[in-house]
């Protein structure tokens, strides 16, 4: 185990907003997390777990330990009649691990490619995109118990995904409280892809897609060309302008709270859901507020889609979180006050 103090936290999440870590230990394995927890001058102080720092608005300096996870790794576990399984380490970036499942001919993450993070922050938020959800291609995890030291596994109904949602974003409510949220570091994810692999193609930017290329039976690795081709025309690359990519959930309403909201705006974007629940496109909302490239500080809307916040200062001016989070309260209450939404934010508020 290596302490490092006082870490620029900077280059460790995709806003570009200047923060320090007090402490700092990169964890590669689990001897890492168990030197942590051995240690008496460790042991009693908080802990903050961080990955790439792709869903993170950083507010002040971070007093608690950065447990900033790095794990390495992706192979094939298993094969059966109908799956592969490959796993992956915490620590690999998320968008290397879905290029690198297509170039073993294992399809099937391809509508995920390009989200920003680690693999290991990919339950914590269940992440989806173009028709496909994490939990749609989960088969578990390991994880480590940070109060107890013991290596654990979860599969996905232990998990308990919902839209952009998991276990590890719940606090328990006791010893034996579900919640494992600052209570665990997940070390490494497992994913069960179909050997009879069927694109998903329900999304309006796939289906343009098509149409536009003639190609009506695409290959994983196309899907794959297209989101990416999709996300690049639409979203800002943090390395560029800093940005956690979208900001808000898209909230859901009932069949007559949509009906409601369409009389009165009939070009609202929604969609229906299995549930019978509508889902609204949360940047529409907030792009009928009015908030497509306004700024507070230098934490600004993004131009093209205004989901998105972005930090217009750069690496040598870069926005404060402060601002960040006074930008996305005032866009809350505008959008509440418009359409009795209250949006919810995604990132995790350090």
């Amino acid at each position: 185990m290596n302490l490092e103090k006082n870490v620029p936290l900077q280059p460790y999440n995709t806003f570009g907003i200047a923060a320090k870590a007090q402490a700092l230990v990169r964890v590669r394995s689990e001897a890492d997390l168990l030197a942590v927890l051995a240690d008496p001058q460790l042991i009693t102080l908080p802990r903050q777990v961080l990955g790439g720092g792709s869903n993170v608005v950083l507010t002040g300096d971070v007093k608690a330990l950065v447990l900033k996870v790095e794990v390495p790794g992706m192979r094939l576990v298993s094969e059966t009649n109908k799956h592969w399984v490959i796993e992956a380490g915490a620590g690999e970036n998320w968008h290397d691990l879905v290029a690198w499942s297509l170039q073993q001919g294992y399809p099937g993450l391809e509508n995920l490619a390009l989200i920003p993070g680690t693999v290991g922050a990919s339950p914590v938020q269940n992440i989806g995109a173009y028709g496909v959800e994490l939990q749609d291609r989960f088969e578990s995890l390991d994880a480590m118990d940070l109060f107890t030291g013991q290596l654990f596994t979860l599969d996905a109904a232990q998990c308990g995904f919902s839209y952009r949602d998991s276990v590890f974003k719940h606090a328990s409510a006791g010893p034996e409280g579900l919640g494992l949220a600052g209570r665990a570091v997940i070390l490494r994810v497992r994913f069960a892809l179909a050997k009879r692999w069927k694109p998903e193609l329900g999304y309006l930017d796939l289906e343009r897609k098509m149409a536009e290329t003639g190609i009506q039976q695409p290959t994983a690795q196309q899907i794959f060309d297209w989101v990416c081709a999709i996300r690049r025309a639409k979203l800002p690359d943090p390395q560029v302008l800093g940005n956690a990519g979208s900001f808000f959930k898209n909230p859901t309403v009932t069949p007559e709270q949509c009906a409601d909201i369409i009389a009165r705006d009939p070009k609202v974007v929604h969609y229906p859901m299995p549930d019978g629940s509508i889902k609204l496109a949360a940047g529409w909302l907030i792009d009928a507020c009015g908030w497509k490239g306004k700024s507070v500080g230098h934490a600004g809307v993004y131009e093209k889609q205004a989901l998105v916040l972005v930090n217009r200062g750069g690496r040598e001016n870069p926005c404060t979180g402060g601002e960040v989070m006074t930008l996305a309260k005032a866009i809350q209450t505008s959008v509440y006050e418009r359409f009795g939404i209250m949006l919810e934010p995604e990132p995790v508020v350090i």
